[in-house]
């Protein structure tokens, strides 16, 4: 059915109205007690064999919604209500930006995947502070803050600004992402070399200790596919070095070649990352490298071509003990995670492993 309505409906509608006019859609029906209630029994029932513990926090199970589909903190309750397990808001920047020029967001429909150069639209940190601090909650769920630098901000003062926005949002943050991985704001990736990386990790997390005393928030970063072995083996070390709580693995691609894509290449030529079924193989890739060097000493987020229940469990064997996405829902619809989290549990259940942690990196550790 929903396919049906995809293809009449948004699949006709620009990219980004189609996206604001779902999270409106969302949105109301979060705010209608009777209605999110019928929803969220629909869209999000729970699976107790599928809950989750991970940098000390409880969920329903490992199925989170991936930073860039709410990125000020609008819509939490309602991602939650169609049956995301933890939800990632942001990117949020240290000042309100508009992002890049419009059109920014291209659908690759024959390839299930989305090309974007949004840019960091956001209405900065105190703003999504403000609501955040303002909500009023109404399904218990795991909220993590993903932040990132403004684009005036030069690379030299990128600290700063980070740390800005840690002091404001971090009170509010389940956990917190420095995210130093997206290709649509000039410079970024430059902060993933591990010489600028530890000193912004280390101010950060400093930050995040002085402005939430009763608690450790804890600290991801969130790394591009792109990034040699070599590299991703160096950031590992650091984490461990400086005792992050996690890494995500991996943000979109600016890689083309080698993925197979059959769109019209007018839209493959479009500059900005790409996300969806051709980073897949990618992202496993890294995730399982990442596990190999780390092991169970920090917790690892696969993110990157997550379409069905296989790919979640894909990945946990590979070593995450979370699992986001977010471009399949786009194309799945809102019985996306309903779907993901029956099949999860269905290879669960015939797996030799008790519980979803069990598996975690099954497929990586050495036999014994």
């Amino acid at each position: 059915m929903y396919r049906l309505f995809f293809s009449l409906l948004f699949k006709r509608m620009d990219p980004e109205r189609a996206h604001h006019l779902a999270v409106a859609w969302i949105r109301l029906a979060a705010r209608l007690p009777v209605l999110r209630t019928f929803i969220a029994a629909a869209l999000a029932p729970r699976h107790k064999e599928l809950r989750t513990e991970a940098f000390g926090l409880r969920m329903h199970g490992p199925f989170g919604l991936a930073a860039g589909f709410d990125k000020n903190a609008i819509a939490v309750d309602g991602m939650s209500m169609v049956g995301f397990d933890h939800v990632e808001i942001g990117t949020v920047t240290g000042e309100p930006q508009p992002g890049n020029p419009r059109k920014r967001l291209f659908r690759l429909v024959p390839d299930r995947a989305l090309i974007n150069r949004m840019g960091f639209n956001n209405e900065g940190s105190a703003a999504v502070a403000e609501r955040l601090a303002g909500r009023r909650t109404v399904f218990r769920t795991v909220v993590g803050v993903n932040i990132g630098k403004t684009k005036v901000v030069p690379e030299g003062e990128a600290v700063g600004d980070y740390v800005k926005s840690t002091r404001r949002l971090a009170p509010y943050a389940d956990y917190l992402v420095v995210n130093v991985s997206s290709p649509n704001t000039p410079g970024l990736r430059n902060l993933q070399a591990v010489d600028h990386l530890r000193p912004l990790l280390s101010a950060v997390r400093e930050a995040a200790d002085q402005a939430v005393t009763e608690r450790r928030v804890p600290l991801l970063v969130k790394i591009a596919p792109d990034l040699a072995d070599e590299d991703i083996d160096a950031v590992a070390d650091l984490a461990v070095e400086l005792g992050l709580d996690g890494i995500i693995a991996t943000n979109t691609t600016i890689a083309r070649d080698g993925l197979g894509l059959t769109s019209e290449p007018s839209l493959v030529k479009e500059t900005g990352g790409l996300s969806g079924a051709p980073l897949k193989s990618r992202s496993l890739e890294v995730l399982r490298r990442l596990y190999a060097r780390v092991g169970d000493d920090i917790t690892l987020v696969g993110v990157g071509g997550i379409e069905n229940a296989e790919d979640v469990w894909q990945r946990i064997l590979a070593g995450a003990a979370l699992v986001q996405g977010y471009s399949a829902f786009i194309y799945e619809g809102p019985f996306w995670s309903r779907a993901i989290h029956k099949g999860l549990a269905a290879r669960l259940r015939t797996s030799p492993y008790a519980t979803l942690a069990d598996a975690v990196g099954a497929d990586v550790k050495e036999p014994a």
